[in-house]
């Protein structure tokens, strides 16, 4: 249980190192919209005087679904329920220097910090019944009519994005975002989501657990029960899709048809944060062949339910969050790095408004230009078979691997396979030493 803890508490705070003194703390004017404590909700910002292009990053941080689980997380995660002390960051697709961020550096930046734990969709004040305010869809509304005053309103393009439970928050606010420009006489302003390690499928465990803690409790089981708890809203289209089990809205391949405006899925195939709810951990141990198979069939869902998605980025790496690691640029698909694959994604869309006159309501796919892909997905079978995938660590250890070194520590069976692939156990191996 402590190897699972420290799994979790490893994975949510990728989004949260040393925020540099260029980014300036806003506690939101409006103090009845709050943290899950009380507390006041607010962002942090990096202006960019004369950029019409704003970015707005949702911060990760997994979520609680009863009062059970949020006392929990009040205890040992009190910094993603309270602003009195706030995680803070800036890296990747945050970083203001062109050589870390080639074309978003000079945007405005706007960083709002995750103190709701409903995954961006709460609109629940704290009364005196309740223990918990949950009101994070009324935080980024709100930090948006605040920017309204600080030049958003001037912006030509609002990339909404966020990694983990913030990729899952731009799903459920992208559209949100947008109509509320719209009403706002702001209809000129085009939104757009980034969405990173936020596409989780609502797939059945390797290992079937009661749902008593965050970690362990099936995504589908705490989604329903975290929506009744939240008072969580979702997108009106999605909504209709699902009457009565709107939980469905949280779950990428079941949203995505159902939004409006344009969205970038940034996603890895063997994605750590699904695999820690699916109850698979890979801590000091090789696994069983069963984990193994299942692993790597999670791999194959998450590719077809990428299947109709018009712009994404799926390396086959066992990870989570990329757009806000340093070495972001480093991790390529069919030799086209992410910053790469954004940059065509915008021009996609900008080709794509000459053409229809349109504010890039449109997902539908426009033609590529040549040498500018917007569909990347890994097509290779097991976790790390992409050679710029991360440095994997062992868990218990700290020491790095190399890809033969982790598949071995897996309990991978190179005969095996080899077999499976129609292949030479020798060329296999070869290919693995690699790292292709």
């Amino acid at each position: 249980m402590v190897q699972i803890k420290n799994l979790a508490q490893s994975l949510y705070p990728c989004s949260a190192p040393k925020l540099e003194q260029d980014m300036k703390l806003h506690f939101l004017q409006n103090v009845s919209v709050t943290c899950n404590d009380g507390s006041p909700a607010g962002y942090y910002m990096k202006e960019s005087k004369g950029s019409r292009r704003w970015l707005l990053f949702l911060e990760g941080g997994w979520y609680c679904f009863n009062k059970q689980t949020c006392d929990s997380r009040y205890e040992t995660m009190k910094n993603l329920m309270s602003s009195t002390k706030w995680p803070q960051t800036k890296r990747g697709i945050l970083s203001p220097q062109p050589e870390e961020n080639p074309h978003w550096w000079n945007a405005n930046m706007v960083f709002i910090s995750y103190c709701s734990s409903d995954v961006w969709s709460g609109a629940s004040p704290k009364t005196n019944q309740s223990d918990y305010a949950f009101m994070g869809s009324l935080i980024v509304k709100e930090v948006v009519n605040e920017l309204l005053t600080k030049g958003l309103q001037n912006a030509k393009v609002l990339l909404l994005a966020g990694s983990s439970a913030g990729g899952t928050g731009v799903l459920l606010n992208v559209d949100h975002v947008a109509e509320h420009l719209e009403s706002e006489g702001h209809s000129g302003v085009q939104v757009r989501g980034v969405v990173d390690s936020g596409w989780f499928l609502d797939n059945k465990q390797y290992k079937l657990t009661d749902c008593l803690d965050t970690i362990s409790c099936a995504p589908t089981e705490a989604i329903k029960r975290g929506i009744r708890f939240w008072g969580g809203l979702v997108p009106e289209s999605c909504r209709q899709a699902h009457v009565g089990e709107e939980w469905n809205c949280f779950f990428g391949y079941k949203i995505y048809p159902t939004l409006k405006r344009p969205v970038f899925v940034v996603q890895w195939l063997f994605d750590e944060a699904q695999l820690t709810v699916d109850n698979v951990h890979l801590t000091g141990h090789s696994i069983h062949e069963g984990q193994w198979r299942y692993i790597q069939n999670l791999g194959q869902e998450l590719r077809g339910t990428l299947g109709g998605v018009q712009a994404m980025f799926a390396p086959a790496c066992l990870a989570h969050e990329l757009i806000t690691r340093t070495n972001w640029m480093d991790i390529q698909v069919k030799g086209t790095s992410l910053p790469r694959a954004l940059h065509c994604w915008d021009r996609s869309l900008q080709n794509k408004l000459h053409v229809n006159g349109s504010h890039g309501l449109q997902k539908h796919k426009a033609a590529p230009a040549r040498g500018c892909p917007l569909h990347l997905m890994d097509s290779c079978p097991w976790p790390h078979c992409n050679p710029s995938c991360p440095t994997i660590r062992d868990q218990l250890t700290g020491q790095e691997m190399s890809v033969m070194q982790f598949l071995k520590h897996m309990g991978f069976d190179v005969k095996k396979m080899a077999q499976q692939q129609g292949m030479d156990p020798s060329k296999l191996l070869g290919m693995l030493s690699n790292g292709s």
